[in-house]
C-alpha cells in the first residue's frame, strides 16, 4: 500500500475555513458557543471538537501596510511520530498509509501524547477522559475517497495522493513561487504525511516550528534506555537458561535434610 500525503499549498488558501467545517460535520465533531476576541482567529486555538482550524495571520508587507497569512493546523502525521513512540496502550498507531490514526477505545488519557508532540496537536478532553487529533479522514481514504478537508477547498489550496507525487508537485510550485517559498515536512521527524508549501519563511508563522524535533526525553527513554533495559533482561533470561543447561537445577534435598533436624 502506497503511503499518501496532504498537499497544503498556502499561497492558494484565501481563509475561507471551508475545510474546518468539513472537518467538523464529516467526524461529527459538535460546535459550542463562540465569542468576539476581536480577531476573525475562531476558535482561538485547536480543541477537543474542533482537529483542524485555519490561523490567521497579520504581518506586515515591509510598505506600511499588513497583509493576511492563512495556515491550516493540524496533525502532521509524521513518519517517526512522537506520540506513537510515547503511547503506552496502543491507541495511537501507523496505518497503511503512513499516516496515525486514533482509537478512543484505548485511549486511557495519560497526556503523553501531548508533550511529546512537537507540533503541539492532541488535545485533551476532560469531559471523556481522552485526547483527540485529526485521522487524515481514515474511514475516507480506505474507502477511496479523499480526506473532507480537501474535498471542500474551493480553491484547490489542497490536495491528496501518492506522497512521492505530492512531494513533486510541492517542489514544483515553490519554482514557480520563487521568492522566499519553500516545502515543509519533507525532512524533519522523518518527514510528515501533511506538506506546506510556504511562500514566506518557516519562521514567519506563528506556531510553526522552524525546525520540529521530538523532545529529548522521549528519544533517550524510546530510543536508548527501553531497548538497553530490554538487551540487559534478555540478557539474564540467557544467563538463567543457559545454567539450567550446563548444570541441570539446584539440589536442594541436603538443605531440607539439614533444616529438618534442627529442632
Amino acid at each position: 500500500m502506497s503511503e499518501k500525503v496532504k498537499l497544503y499549498d498556502l499561497s492558494k488558501c484565501t481563509g475561507c475555513r471551508g475545510c474546518q467545517l468539513a472537518c467538523k460535520q464529516w467526524n461529527q465533531l459538535p460546535a459550542k458557543q463562540t465569542y468576539n476576541r476581536g480577531t476573525y482567529q475562531n476558535p482561538p486555538d485547536l480543541q477537543p471538537n474542533t482537529w483542524m482550524l485555519i490561523r490567521f495571520q497579520e504581518v506586515s508587507n515591509g510598505n506600511g501596510d499588513v497583509k493576511w497569512l492563512f495556515r491550516k493546523e493540524a496533525c502532521m502525521h509524521c513518519t517517526d511520530a512522537a506520540c506513537v513512540k510515547v503511547c503506552p496502550s496502543g491507541a495511537l498507531h501507523y496505518t497503511k498509509y503512513g499516516t496515525v490514526a486514533l482509537d478512543e477505545k484505548k485511549c486511557i488519557g495519560c497526556k503523553e501524547c501531548i508533550f511529546a508532540c512537537p507540533f503541539n496537536i492532541p488535545r485533551y478532553d476532560p469531559a471523556t477522559d481522552k485526547v483527540a487529533k485529526c485521522d487524515m479522514c481514515f474511514s475516507r481514504i480506505d474507502n477511496g475517497l479523499e480526506p473532507a478537508c480537501v474535498k471542500a477547498c474551493p480553491t484547490g489550496a489542497l490536495q491528496f495522493g501518492d506522497k512521492d507525487e505530492m512531494i513533486k508537485l510541492a517542489y514544483q510550485r515553490v519554482k514557480e513561487l520563487g521568492g522566499d517559498a519553500s516545502v515543509y515536512g519533507d525532512k524533519y521527524v522523518k518527514g510528515t504525511h501533511m506538506i506546506y508549501v510556504l511562500p514566506e519563511k518557516a519562521g514567519l508563522y506563528e506556531g510553526l516550528p522552524e525546525k520540529p524535533r521530538v523532545p529529548l526525553s522521549v528519544l533517550a527513554w524510546k530510543d536508548l534506555l527501553k531497548p538497553l533495559s530490554l538487551l540487559a533482561t534478555g540478557g539474564v533470561l540467557l544467563g538463567a537458561f543457559l545454567h539450567y543447561i550446563l548444570h541441570g537445577p539446584k539440589d536442594t534435598s541436603g538443605d531440607q535434610a539439614g533444616q529438618g533436624g534442627g529442632e
